[in-house]
């Protein structure tokens, strides 16, 4: 029996579409590439913006046209559960029910529905996924959920409270990838930065990084999602004591308004986070900080635009994620706050923040004109080149041949854009 899994979002519903492959493979399902050949598609599904579920939708009414059993998981199973058997679907999975995959798909299989929400993450072994999206690079999910509950966000409803993975399953996991010939990971998590608290015995995330960095042939360590209030000044720290740990923090502000930031249960204040993003670059002052930005939240003013403005011109970061406010049912801010800003100002404001962070970025960037870095190369562009990513996340382009994918280069730049940098690679090296 064949299967197709589609993906929307983001890393870590990467990773769960990986290791659902890995375990329909070994109850003896067929992977296919093309949904048009698959008896069973399954969506791997985004809720955190209305027009990602939107997208599922669609997909949904497009695959009953051609005739598919069609299976839900990810945040929008979790989100509408049975719900979603109205459209046709033949199994709902639920995001901690991912070992229930294969009898999701027999029982799709045989003609009858079902609905998975039980956790089985435990029963997962998660050194034995092989199904990766890259040779050389791995994801990997070390927490599971959320328990900040900002106000505007759907992710602790539909990946439920925090469950970190224990250091050494995730060490075992890294160890036997190393052995496959990987080198470069990212740990996962919607707060990565909770990693190992609800576990109680000294597991943090800096001491996976610390762990991780001991292990030989690894090239390098990345880490996505931090959230301010549970970023320990000993990730820094670590990045000192090992280069294989990336000089890259994500590390989401969402605005620069203190009463708006109140209004989004954020937990820290505009001046914490100022200081926060300071103590970092004291520690490490090469530090590449990112982050993301809601624009347009319920009862932004224009002064308070204006404070995101200003935290954005004094903390220069390397590169800025930006939304525009739409409301998600189900939030705090959906039931309680009035959607009061007119879409022409969310929109205005928007560009307003992209042309300025273009601004940073070019000036930024300037500081590798002439300069050689060692990069990682991942892929080939829609334009011919290939790219890779230097030790601090920036993004370099140059002439290349696939057998260097996965291998690291030293490549001088020569060419400096607001977008990415281009060079000419200078070495290969070993490893």
């Amino acid at each position: 029996m064949k299967v197709h899994i589609f993906t929307y979002g983001c890393q870590m519903n990467e990773n769960d579409t990986e290791i659902a492959k890995q375990l329909l493979l070994n109850e003896g399902f067929e992977i296919t590439d093309s949904e048009d050949d698959a008896d069973v598609v399954i969506l791997n599904t985004c809720a955190v913006r209305k027009k990602s579920e939107e997208k599922v939708y669609s997909h949904i009414g497009k695959l009953k046209k051609k005739g598919k059993k069609i299976g839900i998981m990810g945040c929008v199973a979790e989100k509408e559960k049975e719900n979603l058997f109205k459209r046709g679907v033949s199994f709902v999975l639920g995001t901690r029910a991912l070992a229930e995959i294969p009898q999701a798909v027999q029982n799709a299989k045989n003609g009858s529905r079902h609905a998975y929400f039980d956790d089985t993450l435990s029963e997962i072994e998660y050194h034995k996924v092989e199904t990766r999206s890259s040779k050389h690079h791995a994801w990997i999910t070390i927490i599971y959920g959320c328990d900040r509950f900002c106000t505007y966000c759907i992710v602790p409803y539909t990946r439920s409270r925090e469950k970190s993975r224990t250091l050494e399953s995730v060490l075992t996991e890294v160890r036997a990838l190393v052995d496959k010939g990987y080198k470069e990971f990212t740990f996962l998590g919607q707060n990565v930065d909770a990693y190992g608290k609800d576990l109680g015995d000294g597991t943090s995330l800096a001491k996976l990084l610390r762990e991780a960095s001991k292990i030989e042939r690894i090239k390098r360590l990345w880490f996505l999602t931090s959230y301010p209030t549970d970023f320990s000044l000993e990730i820094p720290q670590a990045m000192l004591e090992s280069e294989k740990i990336a000089r890259s923090v994500h590390l989401p502000v969402q605005h620069g308004s203190n009463k708006i930031l109140k209004a989004m249960n954020r937990r820290y204040t505009r001046e914490e986070y100022i200081q926060l993003i300071q103590d970092i670059r004291k520690i490490v002052p090469d530090a590449s900080i990112s982050s993301d930005i809601i624009v347009g939240f319920p009862g932004e003013t224009d002064e308070d635009f204006e404070d995101t403005v200003n935290l954005v011109k004094e903390l220069k970061f390397e590169r800025l994620n930006l939304a525009v406010y739409s409301p998600r049912e189900g939030t705090v801010a959906w039931k309680y706050y009035k959607d009061n800003v007119p879409y022409k100002t969310k929109v205005r404001r928007m560009s307003y923040l992209l042309n300025l962070q273009k601004f940073i970025n070019k000036e930024l960037n300037e500081a590798y004109k002439d300069k050689t870095v060692e990069v990682i190369v991942e892929a080939q562009a829609k334009n011919g080149l290939f790219y890779g990513r230097d030790i601090r996340n920036k993004i370099i382009s140059f002439e290349g041949s696939n057998e260097l994918i996965g291998k690291s280069v030293l490549v001088k730049v020569n060419k400096i854009t607001a977008g990415p940098l281009y060079g000419t690679i200078e070495k290969v090296l070993d490893f």
